[in-house]
C-alpha cells in the first residue's frame, strides 16, 4: 500500500514561501495515501495560475492544461479511463472567472471527480488584479481606487447548480483539509473543495490572521447536518460563505458516467474496442 512518501516527487515547487497551496499540495498527498491509493491511480489535472503547477508537484498522472480548461480535461480522462481517481485543481480565477462555465455545468452533471479550487481571492501569478472573489472595495493594481463588483459565492453557485458535494477548507487547518478531501475522494459525483489558500505576496486583507478571525467551523457545530440541503445554503448566506467543513453532501444522486447507457465498469481505454473494417465503413457513411 502507497504512503505519503510515494506521492512526492524531487521537483521543488516555486510557489512563495508561506503560500497557502504548501498545504494544499500536502493535504492531497495525504488523502490519497489514507484512502488507499497508488500514484499510477491518480490523475491530477490543473489549470493556469500559481495553483496550475501543483500537477507536476505530486507523484501522479499529472496534466498541465489551459487557463479554465482543467475540468472538460479532468472529465475526458475519468470518462476514458474510470479506473483512475481524477483530481481537478485551480485558483479562483481560473475556475470562477473564465472556467466557470465548464464549473457550473461539471457540477450539474456530477461526473466522479473531485475540483479543488485553491482560493486566494487575487490574481498571484500575473502580480495582483482583482479576481472573481476580490470583495467590493478591494484595491489591486486593476482596480487601484477599489473594485466595484460583488465578490462570486461559489458555494451559493454550487448549491444552486444541484451540487452533490460542496466543502470547504483552509489551508491553515492541515487535519481538516486532509479531512476534507479524503471525503471528496470517496464520494461518488462530483465534489467541489473550495480552500481559502491565502496569497501572501500580493493580498494584504485576507492574510491568515483575517481567515482565523471570520471562519466558522462547522466541525464545532455539533447539531450540523450536512445531509440537509436547506439547511447548508442557511448556513452558507449566514456565514457570508465563511464556513469550512463539509458544508453538503447527497449520496443517493448517481454518478454521470454510472448513468450512460451501457455503461461498464472498464473504461474506454482498457476496453477491446476492435472493430471489423466493414463495420468501420458502414459507421463512416452515416457522416456522408
Amino acid at each position: 500500500m502507497a504512503t505519503l512518501k510515494d506521492f512526492r516527487n524531487n521537483v521543488k515547487p516555486n510557489w512563495c514561501p508561506g503560500c497557502g497551496d504548501f498545504s494544499v499540495q500536502a493535504a492531497i498527498q495525504r488523502a490519497a495515501a489514507n484512502v488507499g491509493l497508488e500514484p499510477e491511480g491518480l490523475a491530477i489535472v490543473s489549470g493556469i495560475g500559481c495553483s496550475g503547477r501543483i500537477s507536476g508537484y505530486i507523484n501522479a498522472y499529472g496534466f498541465h492544461g489551459i487557463h479554465g480548461r482543467s475540468l472538460p480535461i479532468a472529465q475526458g480522462v475519468k470518462m476514458a479511463n474510470r479506473e483512475l481517481t481524477v483530481i481537478a485543481s485551480g485558483g479562483d480565477g481560473d475556475g470562477f472567472a473564465i472556467g466557470m462555465g465548464h464549473t457550473v455545468h461539471a457540477i450539474r452533471r456530477n461526473i466522479d471527480i473531485t475540483y479543488i479550487v485553491m482560493d486566494n481571492q487575487i490574481y498571484g501569478l500575473t502580480k495582483g488584479q482583482a479576481s472573481p472573489r476580490s470583495a467590493e472595495g478591494f484595491k489591486t493594481k486593476s482596480t487601484p481606487q477599489g473594485t466595484i463588483e460583488s465578490a462570486i459565492s461559489p458555494l451559493e453557485v454550487a448549491m444552486a447548480a444541484g451540487a452533490t458535494f460542496v466543502a470547504q477548507s483552509f489551508s491553515s487547518n492541515l487535519k481538516q483539509l486532509t479531512a476534507v478531501i479524503e471525503a471528496g475522494l470517496n464520494h461518488k459525483g462530483f465534489s467541489l473543495i473550495n480552500v481559502f489558500s491565502p496569497c501572501v505576496t500580493f493580498n494584504k486583507v485576507n492574510t491568515y490572521d483575517w481567515f482565523k478571525e471570520n471562519i466558522v467551523d462547522l466541525d464545532e457545530i455539533p447539531d450540523y447536518d450536512p445531509t440537509n440541503r436547506v439547511m447548508a445554503m442557511t448556513k452558507i448566506m449566514e456565514t457570508n460563505s465563511m464556513l469550512t467543513g463539509i458544508i453538503y453532501e447527497n449520496k443517493d444522486k448517481k454518478s454521470y458516467e454510472s448513468s450512460v447507457p451501457n455503461f461498464s465498469e472498464v473504461g474506454i481505454a482498457n476496453q477491446d474496442l476492435k472493430i471489423s473494417e466493414a463495420d468501420f465503413s458502414k459507421m463512416l457513411k452515416e457522416f456522408i
